[in-house]
C-alpha cells in the first residue's frame, strides 16, 4: 500500500524561514533548524527546504543548513534553490540531505536531470515545477523564484522531466501559493494523469478538506507551509483527517 505523505515546506531566505503570498510579501516564521526539529517530533513524513531567493540572487543554497538539519532530524528532507551543477548536488547530499529539487537549472538545461539521476539515482532527484495558469487546461512553467514565465507547457515539462529520470515532481501553483483557497486540483489531475512518478501537491492549502481533495486528484504527498508554521493546522490533524477519509497515511 502506498501512503500519502504530509510534508511541511520551509521557504528560506537569508537563513530564516519566511512565508508570503505568491512568493512576495514575505514574513518571518522562525529558525529553520528549530522548526525542522518541531516537525520531526510532530510526525511529519518529510521536509522540504526551498531557498526562494537563491536563484535570483545568484547565490548557492547554504550547505550549512543541510548539515545542521541532518544533525537534528531523522526524517528525510529535500533541499532546493540555487542548485545549478552536479557539484552543487553532491555538496547538498554530502551535507545530509536525502534529495535535491531542481527547477530553474533543469528548465534551462534539461540534461542536468539525466546526469544527476544517472549519478545519484532518480530517487534523489526531484523536479520542482512552479506554474501559472494561462487558460482553461493550460499552465506555463515559471522559473527564477516565479519571476520568469518560460512559456513552457507545464504538463509537457512534467512528462519530459520524468523521461529524463526525475524520481518525483513537486508541483506548485503560483496562483494558489499562500492564498489558502485550496490546491489547483485541475492542474494536479492533469499532471498526475500524465506521469507515473509521485507528485507532491503544493500551493494553496487552507483547510483540512483541501488535503483530501488533493489526494483524490492523484497527489502522492501534500505539502503546506504557513498553515503548519503558524500552527493553524497541525501535521497530526491532517493525518487524522485523511485517515478518517480512508486515505492511507503513516
Amino acid at each position: 500500500m502506498s501512503y500519502v505523505k504530509v510534508i511541511p515546506c520551509l521557504d528560506t531566505n537569508k537563513g530564516r524561514v519566511v512565508k508570503g503570498t505568491k512568493f512576495v510579501n514575505l514574513r518571518d516564521a522562525g529558525d529553520p533548524v528549530e522548526i525542522a526539529e518541531r516537525y520531526n517530533s510532530e510526525g511529519a513524513d518529510e521536509l522540504v527546504f526551498l531557498d526562494i531567493t537563491a536563484t535570483n540572487e545568484d547565490r548557492n543554497t547554504t550547505v550549512e543548513l543541510a548539515k545542521k538539519t541532518a544533525e537534528k532530524v531523522s526524517m528525510p528532507f529535500t533541499v532546493g534553490g540555487g542548485i545549478r551543477t552536479l557539484e552543487d548536488i553532491q555538496k547538498i547530499l554530502d551535507a545530509g540531505a536525502d534529495k535535491v529539487s531542481l527547477n530553474s537549472a533543469a528548465v534551462k538545461n534539461p540534461e542536468i536531470i539525466k546526469q544527476a539521476s544517472g549519478k545519484f539515482g532518480s530517487g534523489r532527484i526531484v523536479s520542482a515545477i512552479d506554474v501559472k495558469k494561462i487558460s482553461a487546461g493550460k499552465w506555463s512553467v515559471l522559473i527564477n523564484g516565479g519571476q520568469t514565465d518560460t512559456g513552457v507547457d507545464a504538463v509537457e515539462w512534467a512528462k519530459k522531466a520524468e523521461s529524463l529520470g526525475a524520481g518525483e515532481i513537486l508541483l506548485t501553483s503560483m496562483d494558489r501559493d499562500g492564498t489558502k483557497d485550496g490546491y489547483d486540483n485541475e492542474l494536479l489531475k492533469a499532471v498526475t494523469d500524465a506521469v507515473k512518478i509521485p507528485v507532491t501537491a503544493s500551493g494553496g492549502a487552507g483547510k483540512l478538506e483541501h488535503f483530501y481533495e488533493a489526494c483524490i486528484n492523484g497527489a502522492s504527498a501534500v505539502l503546506a507551509a504557513s498553515l503548519f508554521h503558524f500552527r493553524e493546522i497541525t501535521v497530526k490533524e491532517v493525518k487524522d483527517y485523511l485517515k478518517s477519509k480512508n486515505i492511507p497515511v503513516r
